[in-house]
């Protein structure tokens, strides 16, 4: 065995950075065993276009989570291609981590004190803020203020819904599984509004940009970390490294430009600062 994995850590050293992965990680680590396996696995959500969402035309994953993703998958295999997501929605995110469906979960993955009990987080790799997504025509609502008696649709297991039923005064919480089906729901009268993270809420409306609009009157910020197995803390660790590095040499400006910048949306409030 001993022969076999001197063999294996000479043959990644052939391949674009397969020399300084085999000799950085320890043996044993979460690293080690993804590296060895040669595939990362991600939770990631598919109906969130900008962050994670899959094309029905190509089944690829796009989105500001998938580029994160991939860089870490690069950087563990020696190529963003040796990934597979495993779709997440937001109820799942901790049992998936637990069971270890996946090896980790990027997928708006807000940071909590009741979260972090479960899981261990990295530091943030992005910031967001809490909107509200109405129709286009309907001008009676223009911030948190104006939902008493109002129906707003959310997701399953996520912040938003916890903040809407404790801190949103007579709002009519409509829970869901993922915020796709809140979309229809919105367009054909049954809810109000829909709330959740503001670039969330700017990649359903670039589907329907006639129809819905954007309030634009944030109430809270979200930091999104990457969630893995309670007490790993080597593996969080590392990921903290490739968090920094990302933010330090460009390629999180790049993931945002290419993802989440075409929107418009400009990186200011979004991007942690430099460690």
């Amino acid at each position: 065995m001993t022969r076999l994995r001197a063999l294996l850590a000479v043959l990644l050293c052939l391949l674009p950075a397969g020399c300084a992965s085999a000799a950085a990680f320890p043996e044993g680590s979460t690293m080690a065993r993804i590296r060895d396996r040669g595939v990362l696995i991600v939770g990631i959500k598919f109906d969130q276009p900008m962050f994670g969402y899959k094309d029905p035309a190509t089944g690829r994953i796009t989105g500001f989570d998938a580029e994160m993703a991939r860089l870490v998958a690069k950087d563990l295999t020696g190529s963003e291609r040796n990934i597979r997501f495993v779709e997440t929605v937001s109820r799942e995110r901790e049992n998936f981590i637990a069971q270890q469906v996946v090896d980790l979960v990027i997928a708006t993955y807000s940071i909590t004190p009741a979260r972090s009990q479960l899981v261990t987080f990295t530091d943030p790799y992005y910031y967001a803020w809490q909107d509200l997504l109405v129709r286009a025509a309907d001008t009676r609502i223009g911030g948190v203020s104006h939902l008493a008696g109002k129906t707003v649709c959310t997701a399953k297991g996520s912040t938003s819904v916890e903040r809407l039923r404790n801190e949103v005064s007579g709002a009519i919480p409509a829970v869901v599984d993922g915020y796709s089906e809140c979309v229809p729901a919105l367009l054909e009268g049954h809810v109000d509004a829909i709330t959740t993270d503001d670039t969330i809420l700017l990649g359903l409306q670039a589907q329907h940009p006639n129809a819905l609009r954007l309030v634009g009157e944030p109430f809270a910020r979200e930091p999104y970390g990457m969630g893995v197995r309670k007490h790993d803390t080597v593996f969080r660790d590392y990921l903290n490294g490739l968090i920094a590095r990302w933010l330090a040499d460009g390629q999180w400006d790049r993931a945002f430009r290419d993802t989440i910048g075409i929107s418009g949306a400009m990186p200011e409030q979004s991007k942690p600062a430099h460690r």
